[in-house]
């Protein structure tokens, strides 16, 4: 009888070990197969020039993001990604379409001015001088009452341009990585107080301007040089620009080259006049945009998700490249790697794959919010506090989002959930030799995986690269295909589409961590 049962526990044993070994050449399999699809016979490059050079700029509301909506859904059915559909979201309020631009300098001289309209300014035709907006007080105003109307307006003060004796580009170092990694969890951010004297003046002097109706109003890039303009939306008195029946001054940012010329002449007591042609269209009346949804499908797990994002849209100077056009690439490719691996492996994901492209991120998070205040959780008025959590919550494994650039991936913001690191560092090591391999408990801001995050869901930003982002590329003109980096993206929609695999096949959903607030379930 002994004999027997240490027969029996020899040969469980023995079948353990093969199991064991059968599910690590399975991994190991699935590895390789991701990578090969990933890196040897990738596609993310020629998806991204779709998006940008066919498909950009895409202005939440405008109508090329329609088109690029269109595009990208017939794409992602054409690889046989499942159940795709629009998730509707609103009301956002009207689009903005430029169709025509130009600003010349008449006097003293001609020249072509380098500048940029923001978006849902007005149509506008007509030449005038410049005319300098000193208020420092409120009282200041009553100097430019009357005298504002046929003029173009300054008020931004002369900014100095350095030589770029430092490269603009930039990858992390040994350093900064190790500053990542040392980082603690995330303290929650005291909220900001509004100093009330300088927007209750800035808000008066926009109001003034309304009613005086100037040509337009000029401002210079915050930051940048060379030709390199960042610009984003126009500013009211009242309200926001989008809005319907939204009065709206004519707005223009200009090179800071251009700027600083122009107000050295006024300056030194010379008037420059300029001409300006602006044409331009308020679209989408019904207000209503669109999240981009597609699914592959689960087997044994199916009512659970595993979603991975990124946002759509852009702003409209450049073709949205580096801003967002390389998320939402790599999370495209993302989608057909996994669909490659599928298809060559034989193996079925466990739980469901779900891919979000997301709209109105540049406005504040819109389309995710609106997405997971629709399946996810109950949020209050101002739209960010959660009130109860709906049934769907508990279904979701994992939200992986990309949206810092065209850089590669150096490792993971963990979001204070240290029970992730683990998994985290164990799905990495296959990755050695790409360089990733940093997790930090810190956080990282300003993109569609807080909301996610903000309701209990595990969401995670990835570690990427600085590159140019901030200093050339991110809400600019140079925000083009021309500056993404083709090797980078492949390694990050390699990594992510291993992250999105493992995340499917593991038995348990991923750890959570605790939420600040005491949700009720409805």
């Amino acid at each position: 009888m002994m004999k027997n049962l240490y027969l029996i526990l020899i040969l469980f044993l023995i079948a353990g070990n093969y199991q064991a070994q059968d599910v690590e050449e399975e991994t190991v399999e699935i590895v390789d197969i991701i990578k090969k699809h990933g890196i040897d016979n990738s596609e993310v490059m020629d998806i991204a020039s779709w998006i940008t050079d066919i498909y950009g700029p895409r202005l939440t509301g405008s109508p090329m993001l329609d088109k690029a909506t269109e595009w990208a859904q017939g794409q992602l059915k054409d690889w046989g990604m499942k159940n795709v559909h629009l998730h509707e979201w609103g009301p956002f309020g009207r689009g903005w379409e430029l169709t025509h631009f130009e600003m010349h300098a008449n006097s003293p001289s001609y020249w072509q001015v380098i500048a940029y309209p923001k978006a849902w300014s007005p149509s506008v035709s007509g030449s005038g001088d410049i005319i300098y907006l000193d208020v420092k007080e409120e009282e200041d105003l009553n100097k430019y009452k009357g005298k504002l109307k046929g003029k173009f307006v300054m008020m931004d003060t002369i900014r100095e341009v350095e030589a770029p004796f430092e490269a603009k580009a930039k990858r992390h170092d040994s350093e900064s990585l190790l500053d990542l990694a040392n980082a603690g969890a995330p303290t929650p951010r005291p909220r900001r107080r509004n100093r009330a004297g300088g927007f209750s003046l800035n808000k008066k002097i926009w109001q003034m301007l309304e009613k005086e109706k100037p040509i337009a109003v000029l401002d210079r890039s915050y930051k940048g040089d060379l030709g390199t303009v960042f610009v984003s939306g126009a500013r009211t008195g009242e309200g926001r620009a989008r809005d319907n029946d939204q009065a709206v001054i004519p707005q223009m940012t200009l090179s800071v080259e251009h700027y600083n010329r122009l107000l050295r002449m006024l300056h030194k007591g010379i008037t420059p006049s300029l001409s300006l042609d602006l044409k331009t269209k308020y679209t989408n009346p019904d207000g209503m945009e669109h999240n981009i949804i597609a699914e592959i499908p689960g087997t044994d797990l199916k009512d659970e998700v595993v979603i991975f994002g990124a946002h759509f849209d852009s702003w409209h100077t450049g073709t949205g490249a580096t801003d967002n056009g390389a998320g939402s690439s790599v999370m495209m490719e993302v989608a057909r790697i996994l669909l490659e691996t599928i298809k060559e492996s034989g193996i079925q994901p466990r739980r469901t794959l779900r891919l979000a492209l997301w709209t109105g991120e540049e406005q504040g998070l819109y389309g995710s919010r609106r997405y997971v205040g629709d399946h996810y959780a109950e949020f209050a008025e101002n739209g960010w506090t959660p009130q109860a959590l709906k049934e769907g919550q508990k279904t979701v494994s994992a939200y992986y989002n990309l949206d810092n650039g065209t850089g590669k991936i150096r490792g993971v913001y963990l979001q204070g959930n240290q029970d992730v690191a683990p998994i985290f560092r164990e799905w990495l090591d296959p990755f050695e030799e790409m360089d990733a391999s940093t997790l930090t408990l810190s956080n990282t801001g300003g993109t569609d995986h807080l909301p996610f995050d903000g309701v209990g869901i595990p969401g995670f930003q990835f570690i990427q690269e600085p590159m140019a982002y901030f200093s050339r590329t991110h809400h600019s003109n140079m925000d083009n295909w021309d500056h993404l980096v083709g090797e980078d993206l492949q390694q990050a929609a390699t990594i992510i589409a291993y992250f999105v695999w493992q995340t499917s096949q593991r038995d348990d959903m991923l750890p959570r961590k605790a939420i600040d607030i005491d949700l009720m379930e409805k």
